[in-house]
């Protein structure tokens, strides 16, 4: 164990037992294995690589996983006890380095040579929230929360346990920009609510989205977008009182932000609903539906993945734990389809399904703990028309 050291490919291929779709599993190992956080894009060497994180050796690493031989390098070499950030690993989007939490610092990888460099140490008082890079590869953007860990016991991986005592409480939050090539970090944006999601869009440098975090009903507003250049801030999809929406996430456009959420009413959830927006609010489009979902993921507005759980309201449970698609058509949005059965538990934030579209938008990545442990998974993306509709919690096969 260490770092370089290769582990032959465990890819093997399957087919769905309920719509036939060829998936490809790329890890099998007693373990978890899953991919980056769901916001976070971890192919690249032109896509021919993949970055995820693995629990080899009693600890948490990040690997590079060849999709071309499914051959797997061990690129870190991480304590047991420090490895809580790997997931949110952020990639460059234009050079091979990588940018990661670990114990009070964020460290910059060399995706090529594996050299490590310290690029920030944490303030005391202070947690990190997640990061990401800007569009022109030349800042990190991430967020600081105030550390209440001597007020309030939390497990948020594990059952978000925690997580509404730490809205409520208002923690000091920050998000911060550090510049490459200066080293220096300033504060670009701070204040008395709980931050998380710092997503920086992916075409323009100046722009990035952020969550008010905690449970979606309490928390003044979820979805908010933030000018780099400017500090100016604001709300997207604010919607009627009643209605909340979250899970926000990038178009491959960089303009527009999909997302997902419900409406409330009789103390019980419903009226669910998946959309987008423009980031500065001059085109909303959304579509009601009776599923529900975790997180959803798109390239565009044409397709949308969710890792489908079946809404109390019908009875078909057998479809609950179920990869959907949706179709945007000229008549609205079509579906769900079920693409796969993903099995998944959701029972700790590593084994989240959290479905993404390659970049090319040909396979749906996700993961799943299906076989009691965690793996990554490439299923094919058939046509739509071809996979099998659930309506009322009845499946209907296409013709």
């Amino acid at each position: 164990m260490g770092k370089g050291t290769k582990w032959p490919s465990e890819m093997k291929e399957f087919r769905d037992p309920i719509t036939g779709a060829a998936i490809t599993q790329l890890t099998d190992y007693l373990a978890h294995s899953y991919h980056l956080y769901f916001t976070n894009d971890g192919w690249y060497d032109n896509g021919s690589k993949i970055l995820i994180c693995s629990d080899r050796g009693n600890s948490t690493n990040l690997f590079s996983l060849d999709l071309k031989n499914g051959e797997l390098t061990q690129i870190t070499d991480l304590d047991k006890n420090a490895s809580k950030g790997i997931q949110g690993t952020y990639i460059n989007p234009v050079k091979n380095e990588a940018y990661f939490t670990y114990g009070k610092t964020i460290i910059a990888i060399d995706l090529d040579s594996y050299e490590e460099k310290v690029i920030f140490t944490l303030p005391h008082g202070y947690n990190f929230s997640n990061l990401s890079c800007t569009a022109d590869g030349k800042h990190l953007c991430f967020g600081l929360s105030e550390d209440l860990s001597q007020t309030i016991k939390s497990n948020l991986s594990g059952g978000y346990v925690g997580f509404e005592e730490t809205e409520a409480a208002r923690p000091h939050c920050q998000i911060c920009l550090l510049s490459f090539e200066t080293g220096e970090t300033k504060v670009i944006h701070e204040e008395k609510r709980w931050i998380g999601h710092v997503n920086a869009s992916p075409t323009q440098p100046h722009l990035i989205t952020f969550c008010h975090e905690g449970p979606w009903e309490k928390v003044d507003h979820r979805i908010w977008v933030l000018n780099i250049n400017t500090g100016e801030v604001w709300k997207i999809r604010e919607g009627e009182p009643n209605q909340y929406a979250g899970h926000e996430y990038w178009h491959a456009d960089g303009l527009h932000i999909g997302y997902h959420g419900f409406t409330e009413s009789l103390d019980r959830k419903d009226g669910k609903f998946l959309g987008f927006a423009k980031y500065d609010n001059s085109v909303c489009e959304e579509f009601e539906f009776p599923y529900q979902n975790m997180h959803i993921h798109s390239n565009d507005s044409t397709y949308i993945v969710g890792d489908g759980q079946q809404s109390s309201a019908y009875h078909g449970e057998r479809y609950q734990d179920c990869i959907f698609l949706w179709k945007k058509t000229n008549e609205g949005m079509e579906g769900p389809r079920i693409l796969c059965k993903h099995r998944g538990s959701f029972q700790i934030q590593q084994v989240h399904v959290h479905p993404r579209y390659t970049p090319d938008g040909n396979k749906i990545l996700f993961t799943s703990d299906r076989t009691g442990y965690g793996n990554i998974y490439l299923a094919e993306v058939p046509e739509f028309e071809s996979l099998p509709q659930l309506v009322e919690g009845k499946l209907i096969k296409s013709e």
